[in-house]
């Protein structure tokens, strides 16, 4: 009962809320899977205790330890989305093709002379793409259970709206539906009003159809150093700021499935252009030990990053209820003196653990001549741990809905493991590389099944100062997307089983 209540105060916003903040939103931030440099990519992402590459600054900044050069990289890449999708028994695909990078920075790394207690220490300044946020999501299907305009419905019926608050308080949605007569209300004897109803024929059902076009990514900088113990521990701390920029614009429809001209209900189109940025700041830390040659051990702390956001939402509606109303549409524009509704809050991400293990092969300080190596991570994420919380400008009732929403975060995720394998094969100046990784559900219910598992291979080359490093990852992604949530339905979602590609270069120089 308590999972139920929660989710049913989470799902509805309040009175007035512009673009409402769900449990979505903090997922957005949290679940991705491994990014970095062609090097790191090839072997599954598993950096934890290899070190060497600038992608450790992400990782495990002990790895910047082992640098004892300068070094300076760049990583374009180039992502293929394919999007696979069921909804209510029907199937939808979708291509998008976009540009991604990888780890991008400079790394300055010296020997110590002397007798000082460090061999070698290293500072690098990198900004890598956590996550890429440009894709589109396309879905239709057949439904005689539930509508997109029941959400309306069920707030103003929640609130107890009376109608001048149907027409003016709920400007991003409801208000909208209330105006072009898709939501109207009931009348009882003398012509009462005793309610809210929808216009939607339901039992007869509808075609729905769903399409989200979102851009933007979750970029952050980081500035590590690490120090090098008689090349026997590594001890690394990097500060990182995460920015993010988000937008989506969505276009939902339903129509009417009988074609019956004296039902009162033909179609009706919701259109959102939402946009999120955000800015934020957090660390990690982390040690690389070496117990015996040819083996090192790996352990990595990412702290909560405390990131704010302001959000902007414009949205508009258009609905054809036939002899009742006729075409009516309405913007928020018009409702808003022409300026889009604005939030501004703050999230507070989930906190990571890794653990790590590599065996290389013939492990010397001349790097040219080791062989091959092996590497794994476990990484465990708290999901369950992200956090809303308000502005210093924020009302006692918007910190309510954010504690509310905090729960329900509780209720709906959970901690999980990520697992991230790789091994590199080298041959004088050419080495050949392969990894895999898998990344666990972030979901408490077992009904919502996801995961994303990641194949991946690639060649370098190194010489002279100069490397280059070409790698392709295949990911194969399951997940689930809900057009819109209900308190008093059982939720529909469509599952997503689709593929991502990408092409990732790396090209770097020592110096």
């Amino acid at each position: 009962m308590k999972s139920k209540y929660i989710l049913t105060l989470l799902f509805l916003s309040s009175a007035g809320f512009a673009a409402a903040q769900n449990a979505e939103d903090a997922l957005r931030t949290a679940w991705f899977t491994q990014n970095g440099t062609a090097r790191v990519m090839a072997i599954g992402g598993a950096m934890g205790s290899l070190g060497g590459d600038i992608t450790a600054n992400h990782v495990n900044p002990a790895g910047l330890g082992l640098f004892k050069t300068k070094e300076i990289v760049l990583t374009p890449g180039f992502t293929l989305n394919n999007n696979q999708f069921n909804y209510r028994g029907t199937d939808t695909s979708g291509n998008r093709n976009v540009f991604q990078y990888g780890t991008i920075g400079l790394i300055s790394g010296n020997s110590k002379g002397g007798y000082s207690r460090y061999t070698s220490s290293a500072f690098a300044i990198s900004v890598n793409q956590l996550a890429n946020y440009q894709n589109r999501e396309s879905f239709r299907g057949t439904n005689n259970m539930s509508s997109f305009s029941e959400q309306y419905l069920e707030e103003l019926v929640r609130d107890r709206a009376d109608t001048f608050a149907a027409l003016s308080n709920y400007i991003f949605g409801s208000s909208l539906a209330f105006r072009t007569f898709l939501i109207d209300t009931t009348s009882g004897p003398g012509n009462v009003v005793t309610g809210y109803q929808s216009l939607v024929p339901i039992s007869s059902g509808t075609n729905q159809f769903y399409d989200a076009i979102t851009r933007g990514g979750l970029h952050e900088i980081a500035l590590g150093t690490a120090g090098n113990v008689q090349d026997k521990l590594y001890v690394g701390f990097s500060v990182n700021l995460p920015i993010v920029f988000y937008s989506r614009e969505l276009t939902y429809r339903e129509t009417d499935r009988t074609n019956n001209p004296n039902n009162y209900f033909s179609f009706f189109e919701y259109k959102e252009n939402f946009s999120s940025s955000g800015f934020g700041i957090g660390a990690k830390l982390g040690l690389i030990y070496k117990p015996v040659e040819m083996w090192r051990i790996g352990f990595a702390f990412h702290t909560p990053q405390l990131i704010g956001f302001k959000d902007q939402i414009r949205s508009s509606l258009i609905a054809n209820t036939e002899a009742y109303a006729g075409t009516r549409s309405e913007t928020s524009d018009n409702l808003n003196s022409g300026k889009a509704g604005t939030r501004e809050y703050n999230i507070t991400t989930p906190w990571r653990v890794i653990a790590s293990i590599s065996h290389v092969f013939r492990e010397i300080s001349d790097t040219r001549q080791q062989r091959a190596f092996l590497t794994a991570d476990l990484e465990y994420v708290n999901y369950r741990s992200a956090r809303f919380s308000g502005t210093n400008n924020s009302s006692d009732q918007l910190n309510a809905y954010y504690g509310l929403v905090n729960e329900t975060i509780k209720e709906l995720y959970k901690g999980n493991i990520n697992a991230r394998v790789g091994g590199e094969l080298k041959f004088n100046t050419v080495m050949f590389r392969l990894g895999g990784a898998y990344y666990g559900s972030p979901y408490n219910d077992e009904n919502l099944q996801a995961s994303r598992v990641v194949a991946s291979g690639g060649i370098g080359y190194r010489n002279k100062g100069v490397f280059i490093d070409l790698t392709y990852a295949h990911t194969f992604n399951h997940d689930v997307r809900f057009p819109y949530l209900l308190a008093d339905k059982p939720n529909t979602f469509a599952e997503q089983k689709g593929s991502i590609g990408r092409v990732v270069v790396s090209i770097g120089f020592k110096f």
